[in-house]
């Protein structure tokens, strides 16, 4: 069967493809569109759907929208309510649930051919579920933890698989929902809801929880696999915070509260879930599975022996989700995800001739990966472009800023390159085989999902990438899995005897991450970064930059080499401008760093 998954109703939109059960692309619509999360959610924006990563999606296996056996669409309105009966605030919502009904109208004008009798509404939850139960290696046997702000009337799934089949077991009705209380929490303290959530987290590893008594009243486990999560009075517990206000003790005295009792509240439902299905594997999604610091609580302290996060847990994640669901209802066997670098990439020829078309001074060394690891060393800043892009918010070694993790400055010097707070804390990526000796916590880790307590004794060998309360979000790499990759950390610790570099995404605050050759020659030629190794080759500033260069002065003008645009995006539709207003409700990013 030949399915393609769209999720789009909310935001995040992104088109996924699988084909007899194996994952063959799946990519997310802000890497074409340039707009940061694809578009808010907004009722008014609802319609829109991930025409480019559909499109792409279908090119890259060769099939025509005729050819599709049937189209996932990963909300369910049949099973919606009206917002006022579900207790949220939400006047504008019935309209909303009028553009997901019409969704097979606006795929098949999207996809000129298709059948729109082949849209298949899968619930929302049903989706995110999937997408972590049948994605996880090793997992025919697994409880399944889905969380996030909202989906058709619930927050919440606690589900089991059982080989092919996913059954329900209890779901949270709404208002109650941990994902919209961090995404008024995010509002409450200046950062854009549905968006900025990480920060929270991020903030909260700088706060005391001395305001957890008086949320507790407000939010905590129900004992019977729910919660109670709704109605927090954050002005009586501290001032919000206006977007251009610095942020006080108190802002991150309650964002560590509210992380706290996020995790005691997850907890709790992982240990009822296991108390029902007493599996040794738990597997998450959902916004809230993105929040790497609760990922490692319920690892530590909760009562599965594996924990396996969806690297693109987020409502993105659904459309893949939706995909595997109905071909696992079809009778196919789904196939684990065969990593996250499921996106774009281009051949050394097609990349040489985006170079050589931006008239860019470019080397092609004996090894790209030996080049970057000396550069490392010698403390430049590398932006890395390398294979398929990343499914997820996370830069997972394909589309990367890179550093030397043995001096201080490179975390401010990071933050002031991409332009961002400096609260915020860059990730290591490690070899696998070293992780052990230097960072305690779940192994391997190659989705940056969990949090790591750093090696005392190496603290001050890698201090640009420990955070204030001594932990890392890691990415390990595996020699087999990521060989260029592992390759420059080879070289690089040779050179310098540490096997981690700093790893973040490649963009700049408020931008997607880096999709195409074109954003990385934007994004290089706009920051003060030193070398960016595309493929095979490497761009030097001192020779992007030198005088009279004449790729100096058409860097902000770059244009596409012959037929690549059309080869590549091969509908490329015109996109309403991002709205400003900020959401009433969304589908809950919450808690993420």
């Amino acid at each position: 069967m030949r399915i393609l998954g769209i999720n789009a109703l909310f935001h995040d939109p992104a088109a996924a493809l699988v084909v007899d059960g194996r994952t063959v692309a799946a990519a997310e619509e802000e890497r074409f569109s340039r707009r940061k999360h694809g578009k808010r959610p907004l009722p008014f924006s609802a319609w829109e759907t991930p025409d480019q990563a559909a499109a792409w999606c279908l090119a890259t296996a060769g099939l025509r929208p005729e050819n599709l056996d049937a189209v996932a669409y990963s909300f369910d309105p049949r099973l919606a309510r009206p917002a006022d009966q579900m207790g949220l605030d939400d006047p504008w919502d019935h309209l909303r649930l009028t553009y997901a009904r019409e969704a097979p109208g606006f795929l098949k004008t999207a996809l000129p051919g298709l059948d729109p009798q082949r849209v298949r509404f899968v619930p929302h939850h049903m989706a995110h579920a999937a997408s972590a139960a049948f994605g996880a290696p090793d997992a025919d046997s697994s409880s399944v933890l889905v969380l996030d702000g909202r989906g058709e009337a619930t927050s919440h799934l606690a589900a089991q698989r059982v080989q092919g089949k996913l059954e329900p077991l209890y779901g949270q009705e709404l208002p109650h929902s941990l994902g919209l209380v961090y995404e008024e929490l995010t509002a409450h303290l200046g950062f854009l809801r549905s968006c900025d959530e990480f920060k929270v987290m991020a903030l909260a590893s700088y706060g005391t929880p001395r305001m957890l008594p008086e949320l507790r009243h407000y939010v905590y486990p129900t004992g019977d696999g729910g919660f109670h999560a709704a109605h927090v009075p954050w002005s009586d517990l501290c001032v919000p915070r206006h977007p251009d206000e610095p942020w006080s003790q108190a802002h991150a005295d309650l964002a560590a509260s509210a992380q706290l009792v996020l995790e005691e509240t997850l907890l709790d439902l992982a240990r009822w879930l296991h108390g029902r299905t007493h599996d040794s594997v738990l597997t998450l999604a959902g916004g809230v599975a993105l929040n790497c610091v609760a990922n490692s609580r319920i690892a530590r302290e909760g009562p599965f022996g594996r924990v396996w996060v969806q690297p693109a847990a987020g409502d993105a994640g659904t459309a893949l989700g939706g995909a595997l669901l109905l071909s696992a209802q079809g009778g196919e066997e789904p196939a684990p995800m065969p990593g996250a670098d499921l996106g774009r990439g281009w051949s050394d020829t097609e990349l040489e001739a985006w170079l050589r078309t931006a008239a860019v001074p470019f080397e092609r060394p004996a090894d790209i990966a030996a080049t970057v690891a000396e550069a490392l060393a010698e403390n430049a800043i590398v932006a890395w472009f390398q294979g398929r892009s990343e499914y997820g918010p996370r830069a997972l070694g394909h589309r990367s800023l890179m550093a030397h993790p043995g001096h201080s400055a490179n975390l401010e010097r990071l933050n002031d390159v991409k332009g961002r707070e400096q609260f915020r804390p860059v990730a290591p990526m490690v070899l696998a085989d070293r992780a052990g000796r230097i960072f305690d916590g779940q192994l391997p880790s190659p989705y940056m999902l969990f949090v790591h307590d750093v090696a005392k004794e190496w603290r001050e060998r890698i201090p640009a990438v420990v955070h204030v309360d001594g932990t890392a979000r890691i990415q390990t790499v595996d020699r087999d899995d990521e060989p260029l990759v592992a390759r420059m950390l080879a070289e690089f610790e040779r050179l310098t005897g540490l096997p981690v570099v700093v790893n973040t995404s490649l963009n700049t605050a408020g931008r997607p991450m880096v999709d195409d050759p074109r954003d990385a020659l934007e994004c290089f030629g706009s920051t003060p970064v030193d070398l960016l190794a595309i493929g095979p080759f490497a761009v030097r500033r001192d020779a992007f930059f030198a005088a009279g260069n004449r790729s100096a002065q058409r860097a902000g003008a770059l244009s596409f080499p012959a037929g690549i645009e059309e080869a590549l995006a091969p509908a490329a539709y015109d996109r309403l401008a991002q709205p400003v207003q900020a959401p009433v409700a969304g589908s809950g990013e919450g808690a993420v760093r």
